[in-house]
């Protein structure tokens, strides 16, 4: 017995060369030749109606009409819109009320659905059902769309200034082989059986199950992953810490990412450059960022320089595009059941191009509240940059006494 979809590919084959009487005649004889239930399964597969297939049917049975007529010319209900002129400028007005005039109108402050706009249109003398509604949408252009993040606020004077110098200094690195990393936080997510977005393939009618709420207190505990991504060699470091992210904890990671990776990768290495957010814990204005550079410089030895993005820009942070997005790929329907499962999905994380990632659980505890105080700021070999220096300063190491 065919099944809809095949029905579905022979009259989407046959139909388009057939008028309307052949059409009807052809699904007609396949809707008597399925037997019972045929005129419904003809229907789903071709869209025509059971009342169409009930007159091909009795056609078929002995009631012909001419060869030469199929429908006279202009015969037919009339569209909706024919009869009413008013109900497309009507529809208009309630879809796009702020830029056709009417700020106040009645569906301003509503879910625009269907049933909505044809339930207000009723309201105002348009008789339409929700199927019409969705047609003349259509055909006017509109469709279905969420949003899109494109605003990023009041962009700062020096912003492309400040793209540029890094974007120069970067090059410098890179031509000299000297390290580059981009750094960041990723989302914070609960540990346990909970729902992720996306879908894999599985078995059918096997769907992973996972809590039905989101709860905190449900969850085995809170991943805060922190990132490292070395823009020449393609790869990427992630810590995932299980408390709080904070300057300590983002140090800490670069400083495992340059002791696991970086060394190996940089033998020779001297500087390393920074490219970072101006927020979060890795904000030009945390002093306890600062500090843990200065740990970090006096550990390794290598000159620091740290250069920020401008304000309303970390989405141009090349770890998000290169790293975490990918990452996300990975993991999407997956549930993050243990710290374990996390670690083992990003390591393995791959691209086309050639990333490779390696990442660690840091089950180290990161008080926050931390006060630095004048005495430790001013231990900090700190340099500003003649521009912006609050977002491009050098660090370097504090000279260390012979033994």
């Amino acid at each position: 017995m065919a099944t809809v979809e095949e029905l579905r590919q022979k009259y989407q084959t046959i139909g388009r060369h057939l008028d309307e009487r052949r059409r009807r005649l052809w699904a007609a004889m396949e809707a008597r030749t399925l037997g019972h239930g045929g005129i419904a399964i003809v229907s789903e597969a071709t869209g025509l109606s059971v009342r169409t297939l009930q007159r091909g049917l009795r056609e078929l049975a002995g009631d012909p009409i001419p060869d030469t007529w199929i429908r006279r010319t202009g015969a037919g209900r009339k569209r909706i819109e024919a009869q009413d002129t008013e109900l497309a400028t009507a529809l208009d007005h309630l879809v796009e009320p702020t830029t056709r005039g009417n700020p106040m109108a009645p569906l301003r402050w509503t879910r625009k659905s269907c049933m909505h706009l044809a339930h207000e249109l009723s309201t105002h003398g348009h008789s339409v059902s929700r199927t019409t509604v969705a047609r003349l949408l259509r055909e006017d252009g509109f469709s279905l769309q969420g949003t899109r993040k494109t605003h990023e606020g009041d962009g700062h004077p020096d912003r492309d200034a400040q793209f540029r110098r890094i974007n120069r200094r970067v090059r410098a690195f890179m031509k000299l082989g000297q390290p580059v990393i981009s750094v960041d936080g990723k989302k914070k997510e609960l540990i346990g059986d909970f729902a992720q977005r996306g879908r894999e393939w599985r078995t059918v009618g096997d769907p992973c199950e996972v809590n039905a709420y989101d709860f905190a207190e449900l969850a085995i505990g809170k991943a805060v992953p922190y990132g490292v991504y070395d823009l020449h060699a393609n790869a990427g470091w992630v810590t995932v810490g299980c408390d709080h992210d904070t300057a300590a904890f983002a140090v800490t990671t670069i400083q495992h990412w340059w002791e696991q990776m970086g060394k190996a990768q940089y033998p020779t290495a001297t500087r390393l450059l920074i490219c970072a957010d101006g927020g979060g814990s890795n904000s030009h204005r945390c002093e306890l960022w600062k500090r843990e550079l200065q740990r970090l410089a006096d550990d390794t030895g290598l000159r620091s320089y740290i250069c920020h993005f401008p304000p309303g820009t970390s989405k141009w942070n090349k770890i998000e595009h290169r790293l975490f997005s990918y990452i996300s790929i990975n993991w999407r329907g997956k549930p993050l059941t243990s710290y374990e499962v996390m670690v083992e999905l990003i390591s393995h994380t791959t691209t086309e191009t050639g990333l490779t990632v390696q990442a660690e659980v840091d089950r180290t505890k990161y008080p926050t509240g931390i006060k630095v105080s004048a005495e430790e700021l001013a231990c900090v070999n700190l340099v500003p940059d003649r521009f912006h220096g609050e977002w491009n300063y050098l660090i370097t190491p504090h000279q260390r006494t012979p033994s």
